[in-house]
């Protein structure tokens, strides 16, 4: 079948157009051999090449808020065309802040506030594509007023800059920023505009490994053209499903380990795939954090269903292993993802009999009770004083993906007026999101608060959805619950769903909290804090 440049492109400076045919997307998961056109000697196999671990940004400077004293780091990030060591020899264009993929890990105690300057030193239109790079950079788990919360029309075009305030005043957690640009969120993030950001507060200090034992993973999938660069089909906007699994920009890493317990951070920054990871020797993973942070009591589980853009904290201890064995991580995969010959292998850890230092108490110790005072599971559904209904959903006529019947569109065509909720400051709701579009599942994201996930389909949730989220699951024939308070802020926010592509085309409608429709908004999201020339 004929290819359009839309539904087909390389991304990356050099890239050209390639040949990867469409597909239509089944009701159940395919499997298949490959999508990627690299020639056999090209294509990359499980557990060749080691993990690497994304640098810590460093900061320009460090100062204090001349409002309160409080601590304020300054960091300087760069969006570039770079080219990445993804294959065994071809090398891969992306786009990447400072270059890499994934971007620079941000580490910052609670309680230290940040000052991100984002530059965007991209092309000006996509080389293959031909979309202007424009970016917004989206922080994702922060509490961040509007104008700094990467609005997706809030964009910054290529020669200009934009300084990102981080309030950083929540519980520790896993945050991680990626471009949020309006219509092409996903072809950017795919191209590897994403990168973890993590909170630290003395509660997980004390219970959870640190360091070398605290481990980001930013899982990913890609598929690649015979030149090396990466290819990119979203099947009509339902969705891009790779056949190379990616660990921190690397195909399916290998980690060496102690006989220790270990803390992963686990991303899935894959733009439509979700994951069902579990370990080859069936046995269980501990998860101790979800999207917002620490759970109440940890949770044990085989397996765990984990959608683009949620974060899951886990536990592995490989005291009882041998020196020498071999464990994988593995994805079991779910409904409507479209699977390939090594798309059901993560990664795997190789253990060793490096000395463990016993004098850290966490090398043995796995904690019962975590964050046990989080104000949003301390919540109770009593305290609602609304309960809001959505309906996630496709419409044949438009070809567009919608929010109870709304779209981007529809909301851009309103001059950003049009709200689908409008809670006054400090509310406590329920919102129940309904997925009765058949054959697809859609991970919801609400900007600005942590939620807690009563119910799904009137059942209790999954053991390690027990924590706070910002990002829920919605199955297929789904209907899920959640509780939350808005605040602490006032304005304009978003809501939509992390299929990116979905998003882009064009499931995505804002809320509006604490203002009426005609007052005067200070903290407009687009006209607050716009972005200047950088020079």
């Amino acid at each position: 079948m004929s290819v359009s440049r839309r539904q087909v492109l390389l991304v990356g400076g050099l890239g050209a157009l390639g040949a990867i045919g469409a597909m239509s997307v089944p009701t159940r998961s395919l499997d298949a051999k490959s999508i990627s056109r690299l020639p056999s000697s090209e294509m990359p196999r499980p557990f060749q090449t080691p993990l690497l671990l994304a640098p810590l940004l460093t900061p320009d400077s460090i100062g204090t808020d001349p409002a309160d004293g409080a601590p304020v780091h300054y960091f300087t990030l760069t969006q570039m065309a770079a080219s990445a060591a993804i294959l065994p020899r071809l090398k891969t264009p992306i786009l990447g802040y400072n270059g890499v993929f994934p971007g620079p890990t941000i580490s910052l105690d609670q309680g230290t506030r940040a000052v991100l300057r984002v530059r965007n030193q991209l092309p000006p239109t996509h080389p293959s594509d031909g979309h202007p790079l424009t970016t917004s950079t989206h922080l994702h788990g922060s509490a961040s007023l509007p104008q700094f919360d990467g609005y997706a029309s809030d964009i910054t075009s290529p020669g200009f800059r934009k300084d990102y305030h981080y309030p950083n005043f929540q519980p520790a957690r896993t945050l991680w920023y990626h471009d949020h640009g309006v219509h092409f969120t996903a072809q950017n993030a795919y191209s590897g505009l994403a990168a973890q950001y993590h909170l630290h507060d003395p509660l997980e200090r004390a219970l959870l490994p640190q360091g070398r034992f605290d481990v980001a993973l930013t899982i990913s999938d890609a598929m690649f053209a015979s030149n090396g660069a990466l290819g990119y089909d979203d099947n009509t906007h339902s969705g891009l499903w790779g056949d190379v699994i990616l660990v921190n920009g690397r195909p399916w890493p290998v980690m060496k380990v102690q006989k220790r317990i270990y803390r992963f951070r686990v991303l899935n920054c894959s733009i439509s795939r979700s994951l069902r990871p579990t370990l080859s020797t069936g046995d269980p993973v501990v998860v101790v954090g979800t999207d917002g942070g620490l759970m109440p009591v940890t949770q044990t589980v085989a397996n765990w269903r984990h959608a683009g853009a949620e974060r899951y904290e886990i536990l592995i201890d490989f005291r009882k292993y041998r020196t020498g064995q071999r464990i994988e991580l593995r994805n079991l995969s779910n409904k409507n993802n479209v699977d390939y010959d090594f798309t059901n292998k993560i990664m795997a850890f190789d253990v060793t009999d490096e000395p463990v230092d016993q004098t850290d108490p966490t090398w043995n110790t796995i904690p019962v009770q975590l964050a046990t005072d989080n104000p949003v599971m301390a919540l109770d559904a009593s305290a609602a004083r609304k309960i809001r209904k959505f309906r996630v959903k496709r419409d044949d006529a438009t070809n567009l993906w919608n929010i109870s019947g709304v779209t981007w569109q529809d909301v851009i065509a309103s001059g950003y007026r049009k709200v689908s909720a409008d809670p006054e400051l400090d509310a406590v709701e329920v919102w129940e999101i309904e997925n009765s579009s058949g054959g697809w599942f859609h991970p919801v994201h609400i900007h600005l608060v942590d939620f807690k996930v009563l119910s799904r389909n009137g059942r209790t949730p999954f053991a390690y959805e027990k924590g706070p989220k910002d990002v829920v699951y919605v199955g297929e024939g789904e209907t899920v619950r959640l509780l939350m308070k808005f605040g602490p802020h006032q304005g304009r926010y978003m809501m939509h769903c992390h299929n990116l592509p979905h998003e882009d085309h064009d499931m995505m409608v804002q809320f509006r909290v604490g203002l009426k429709e005609d007052d005067w908004d200070s903290n407009d999201p687009i006209t607050a804090a716009p972005a200047s020339w950088d020079g």
